[in-house]
């Protein structure tokens, strides 16, 4: 295991407790969690990843809906000269909080629409630790509203097997967009997008691949990249805590199974894979259980091999 301290505003809005995204680079890592509409930059110290810097992505991009709202970023990716972050681009169904069934039905009819979920965001990185402006797309949703696969998730929340993005990364000029959901009779999809520029700051969606993997009924909840090919992060699309499983993929074909990882029951979510430079992986939790969190303010990752 290895220690991710943060700072006390991390902790007071509880980003080390909803882990979601992960990069890691020889000098620290990039890292998100999904009740913010910012990116975290953590330095390694020899024994642990610490001095927090917080990115606001609204000072780097023309956020919908501005500053403060959430953009529940579920993906993160480094590449070419590139940091990219991707929200999920699902619809939110309230939380039941009553046990009277009448107050639960009535907060079960409520579906939001938060737009900063809605952003694939692509910012310049420069030099260790630091990004510049950048460009954003927003119509990614809009544009799957005519597909003949997702088009009817496309208005169902995330958690209900709707439209959930829960992962991103690069493989050389590819970009691969990892749903969650739908699972489509047992079958997950990742998307592989074409993204052009739209002037300084946007970005446009020139077309788009689906790839249909048969990862056993589970649905993809990170993707990263390792040597040639691709590691998949993969669990329940609905509310469940497992199983979770890492596969391997090629970028065409088939996924290979590689391992099972342990999960909680109601914590320890695997939600954020990275590769290290010894070929190791680094492992992220949403609803981490009380022994990975630290007095120091920090939060135990996994460290595992393949």
């Amino acid at each position: 295991m290895v220690e991710l301290r943060f700072d006390q505003a991390s902790r007071d809005a509880q980003t080390h407790t909803n882990l979601s995204a992960l990069r890691v680079d020889p000098s620290g890592l990039w890292i998100a969690g999904d009740e913010t509409a910012t990116i975290e930059r953590l330095a390694w110290t020899g024994e642990r990843y610490d001095h927090e810097r917080t990115f606001h992505l609204a000072d780097y991009v023309d956020l919908p809906a501005g500053r403060d709202d959430e953009a529940d970023i579920e993906g993160i990716a480094r590449a070419n000269g590139w940091l990219w972050a991707v929200g999920s681009h699902s619809l939110k169904r309230r939380k039941v909080k009553s046990p009277d069934p009448a107050k639960a039905a009535k907060r079960l009819s409520t579906v939001i629409r938060e737009p900063n979920r809605f952003i694939v965001v692509r910012l310049p990185l420069e030099g260790p630790g630091a990004v510049g402006k950048g460009a954003i797309l927003t119509d990614l949703a809009d544009l799957l509203a005519d597909d003949p696969h997702l088009a009817p998730f496309t208005a169902i929340p995330g958690k209900d097997n709707g439209l959930d993005v829960e992962g991103i990364a690069v493989l050389g000029e590819r970009v691969f967009l990892g749903l969650r959901g739908p699972v489509l009779r047992g079958w997950a999809i990742v998307l592989e997008i074409d993204v052009r520029e739209d002037g300084p700051d946007r970005l446009r969606l020139d077309g788009y691949r689906k790839h249909f993997l048969d990862l056993g009924g589970l649905g993809v909840r990170d993707l990263c990249p390792y040597g040639e090919e691709l590691l998949l992060l993969t669990g329940p699309t609905m509310d469940l805590d497992g199983p979770v499983r890492i596969m391997r993929w090629s970028g065409e074909g088939q996924p290979e199974f590689v391992a099972d990882l342990p999960y909680g029951v109601g914590c320890d979510h695997p939600e954020g894979l990275a590769a290290l430079g010894d070929g190791r992986l680094m492992v992220v939790y949403d609803s981490p259980a009380p022994e990975r969190l630290t007095p120091e303010g920090g939060v135990l990752a996994d460290i595992i091999e393949i």
